[in-house]
């Protein structure tokens, strides 16, 4: 389940692109907080210390310093390579209120179709929950130890934790157990020499 990692934050009263430009330079990162109907409020934090809460995939995170909310991380915005946070949009929530949040599917086991010779394709690996603000499960967890060949495990398949309900529809498929895709073409194609053997066949017949 979720918890609450610790923020240091200040007010950001630095505005235009050179000189946010320059706060990224020095390891600092610009957000803004919003929600709850109170004003929004402009923020700079440490870089290191956001990107070591996106590593654990945490998503609540609890302020100190010139701010003490509790937040979502709501959006986060990248460089074009993806490898720097440029900017972070946080939600206020209060810890019984319900939120939307994207959770992975994780799964475990080993598929006995896979003795069978098949093997597992995931066709949905994640899904939008409804839980409280500190009720996020960290994934939600899909058994497929017993998924033989040619079967599948759906959304209604899942045990979902308590208080927290998934958006999708109960028949969607999570998992399925295959026949190997070079198998399958190799079963339908056809067999080497047939066309020629079917125009002997047919000159003869004209001889004939």
């Amino acid at each position: 389940m979720a918890e609450l990692e610790v923020l240091e934050v200040k007010v950001r009263n630095t505005f235009g692109k050179r000189r946010i430009r320059r706060l990224r330079e020095t390891g600092l990162i610009p957000a803004n907080l919003y929600g709850h109907k109170q004003d929004p409020v402009n923020l700079v934090l440490d870089a290191a210390a956001f990107n070591m809460i996106l590593r654990h995939g945490h998503q609540i995170v609890k302020f100190t310093g010139d701010c003490t909310d509790e937040a979502l991380i709501k959006e986060v915005q990248w460089n074009v390579w993806g490898n720097k946070v440029l900017h972070v949009d946080f939600a206020r929530i209060d810890a019984n209120e319900k939120i939307t949040v994207t959770v992975p599917f994780t799964l475990k086991g080993d598929a006995i179709g896979l003795r069978e010779g098949g093997v597992v394709e995931q066709l949905i690996h994640e899904a939008e929950v409804e839980c409280s603000a500190l009720n996020i499960p960290d994934a939600l967890f899909v058994n497929i130890s017993d998924l033989g060949l040619n079967q599948h495990i759906t959304v209604a398949d899942v045990k979902m934790p308590e208080g927290v309900t998934c958006d999708l529809a109960a028949d969607a498929v999570i998992v399925s157990c295959v026949v190997k895709k070079e198998e399958v073409e190799e079963a339908a194609a056809p067999a080497e020499g047939e066309p020629e053997v079917i125009a002997r066949k047919k000159a003869e017949e004209e001889e004939a």
